[in-house]
């Protein structure tokens, strides 16, 4: 038995800290860097920086700027990103249903 080709990518991206979390925020419409700082508390820039990368590349998100002034950048889910969302809202009721609400790594 060997584990399904799909799921192995799936987590070579999403196994990675913060990478989910990015898209769920995502979801509910388009960001700027600053705001995605703030909605995820404990991203450091450097690390929301190179999620971000991470999922450009593997066009989950666009990233857009607006020239301004100022000059502002916004990240937003491509389509491909968009489709995530149903099995992004499954994972999460799932997680509210059978984790400890103070289920961090530390706490098991």
């Amino acid at each position: 038995m060997e584990v399904d080709a799909g799921i192995a990518l799936f987590f070579q991206l999403f196994g990675k800290r913060w990478t989910g979390q990015i898209v769920s925020v995502l979801a509910a419409g388009p960001a700027h860097f600053a705001s995605l700082c703030r909605a995820i508390p404990g991203i450091s820039e450097r690390m929301l920086s190179d999620r971000l990368t991470e999922l450009a590349a593997a066009d989950l998100i666009v990233r857009e700027v607006d020239e301004g002034p100022p000059l502002r950048v916004s990240y937003r889910l491509t389509e491909a990103g968009t489709a995530l969302e149903p099995a992004l809202d499954e994972l999460a009721q799932w997680a509210r249903t059978h984790l400890p609400e103070t289920g961090g790594p530390a706490d098991r």
